[in-house]
Formats: C-alpha cells, sequence, structure tokens
C-alpha cells in the first residue's frame, strides 16, 4: 500500500519587517540632497551666467586673439606665434615696462605691508581713540585709487609743486620729482605705500586674535618687546602676512591708475613709469594692435600665477597655522 506524502507548499521567503519602508527611507535620504540643492543652484545660476558671460567668454576670445594680427578696424588675422616671439625678442619697450614692474612690485609690497603692520601695531595699543584713528588711516584705501587723488599726488610732486616748495627751505632743489626718471617710480610706489589702510585693518583684526596668554608667558620667560614681537607676534600673525603679502602682490603686478595719471599716460620721463600695464594700454587702444596686447594680457596672468604658486610654497616654511598639531 502505497502511502504518497502530503503535498507541502513551498512558502514564498518572509520579508524582513519595514524592509519596503527602509528601502524607500534609503532613496528619500538619496534624492534629499538633490532636492535641497535645487534652490541653491537657482540662486547661483544669475552669478554664474554672468561668470560666463562677461568673464569667461572674454578671456577665451583674448585667448584666441593673442595668436592673431588684429587692429579692431579688420578681421583677425592668424599669426600663430608671432605676437609672443616679437614680445620677448624683439620689444625693448616690453622688457623695460617688465622690468618697471618688478622693481615697483619689491619696493612697494614690502614697504606697504611694513607700514600697516606698524600702524596696526600702534593702533593695537591703544586704548581710547582707536576706532577714529583706524578710519582716518583707512580713508586712503578708499580714495588713493581714484584719478582725482592722483592728480594731486603728480601736482604735489611736481615741479613747482608743495613738496619741492617744503624742500627747497633746507636748500634742497629737486626740480620736479615726476620729471627726474630716477625718482618718478618712486612717487607712484609712495602713492601706493600712502594707501596701507586695507592690510591694516587686515593686520589689525590678527592681533586682536592672538591670545595674551602667550605674551605672558614669553614676559615670564624673561622675554623682551622685541623677542616677544619676533617669537610671539610674528608666527601668530604669519596667515594674515601671507594673505596680505598675496593680495597686494597680485594687485601691484596690476598697478595702472597712478602710473598712467602721474605719467600723463605716457609712461615718461624716458620710460621710468612705463609699467606692464601701462604699455599694455598703450599697444591695445593707442596703437590698436588689440592681438599684441592680448598677448601682453595672458603673459600677465601666467606670470602672476607663477608667483602666486612661489609664494604659496614658501609659505610651508614660515606660515604658522593654529589647526597644526
Amino acid at each position: 500500500m502505497n502511502v504518497e506524502a502530503p503535498d507541502q507548499q513551498v512558502s514564498p521567503p518572509r520579508e524582513r519587517p519595514g524592509s519596503e519602508s527602509a528601502a524607500a527611507d534609503s532613496a528619500t535620504q538619496r534624492n534629499r540632497p538633490r532636492r535641497r540643492e535645487g534652490p541653491a543652484w537657482v540662486f547661483l545660476s544669475p552669478w554664474l551666467l554672468g561668470a560666463a558671460v562677461l568673464t569667461l567668454t572674454p578671456m577665451l576670445v583674448s585667448l584666441y586673439l593673442s595668436f592673431t594680427q588684429y587692429d579692431l578696424f579688420t578681421a583677425p588675422e592668424w599669426v600663430g606665434l608671432d605676437n609672443y616671439v616679437h614680445m620677448f625678442t624683439s620689444d625693448p619697450r616690453y622688457w623695460r615696462s617688465a622690468l618697471n614692474t618688478l622693481i615697483y612690485v619689491l619696493v612697494a609690497v614690502p614697504l606697504q605691508l611694513a607700514v600697516a603692520l606698524a600702524v596696526a601695531l600702534a593702533l593695537n595699543s591703544m586704548g581710547r581713540g582707536k576706532g577714529f584713528y583706524r578710519s582716518a588711516f583707512y580713508a586712503p584705501s578708499l580714495l588713493g585709487a581714484s584719478m582725482s587723488i592722483a592728480l594731486v599726488w603728480r601736482a604735489l610732486f611736481n615741479d613747482g609743486g608743495t613738496v619741492d616748495d617744503m624742500l627747497s627751505t633746507f636748500g634742497i632743489d629737486m626740480g620736479g620729482w615726476v620729471n627726474q626718471p630716477g625718482w618718478a617710480l618712486l612717487v607712484v610706489a609712495l602713492l601706493t605705500i600712502w594707501q596701507f589702510g586695507a592690510p591694516m585693518v587686515i593686520f589689525l583684526a590678527g592681533l586682536q586674535q592672538v591670545p595674551h596668554e602667550l605674551y605672558e608667558a614669553a614676559e615670564v620667560d624673561g622675554a623682551g618687546r622685541v623677542r616677544r614681537f619676533l617669537s610671539v607676534t610674528l608666527p601668530m600673525l604669519s596667515p594674515v602676512l601671507f594673505f596680505n603679502l598675496v593680495l597686494q602682490t597680485i594687485q601691484a603686478f596690476q598697478v595702472f591708475t597712478p602710473a598712467f595719471t602721474v605719467s600723463g599716460g605716457r609712461g615718461g620721463p624716458a620710460d621710468s613709469t612705463l609699467f606692464y600695464t601701462l604699455y599694455l594700454y598703450d599697444r591695445g587702444f593707442t596703437a590698436s594692435h588689440m592681438g599684441y596686447a592680448s598677448a601682453m594680457a595672458w603673459v600677465l596672468l601666467v606670470v602672476i600665477g607663477i608667483v602666486t604658486a612661489l609664494l604659496f610654497r614658501s609659505s610651508r616654511s614660515w606660515v604658522f597655522y593654529n589647526d597644526k598639531g
């Protein structure tokens, strides 16, 4: 007698409780950042559009023009690397403008930062009246880049100007600083140094973040004022100093208004104030060599990028950050 085994129904595997809801929650969490990013992209779109139209597109056009001969009146003619070759091998005024700019950067930037740091140290030790003097010293940074201030500066140092009149009382006759090839560049540098307000405010903010306990500990160890400055203030202020150095160096390479106004737009006397951007302006808008001017602009961009990279590289040995272990 055959006895058949009862039919056994194989039940499907049971799902873990809440597995569907867990998967749904996981998908929701993955999609949530995307939904949050949507409004951000909407608000960023005007800036992105403006950057693409007003910055990126002109840069690409100027890069193309740097390989062409273009005078604003005829269609660009492709010349390859001719503009760059002529710039480096056959244009002595180009090298003079580059040398003037380099001298200006090496003179104006360190002196401006030194004056800004000295004034910031003085203000940091003050009690009452700090806000007034801070605003007073900052004012030249707001006004110094204007054409009117540069004209006043030219009048002060011109032949028969206020500075000449003051020096003549001591028997010194300069005959006009802006008319002397050896002094004209210094006049432009002094105008930049006078605009020390912006780095001064940044230095002052950094000084106020230095812990007083470090000064007290150094004083207990017998450190004098100079030693405390070298061992406490400068290391703690090095990130701020580095920021100011990079910012002012980039701006110095692009100086234009003071040189244009003091020299009357000619870069004189004897090309002593012919800075790089002034010569670029002359080639592009006076001589209508826009292709050549575009090539000069791209060389300047590369030089600024290299100098900035070198500054960042050097900062590893002298900039100290609080978050380092």
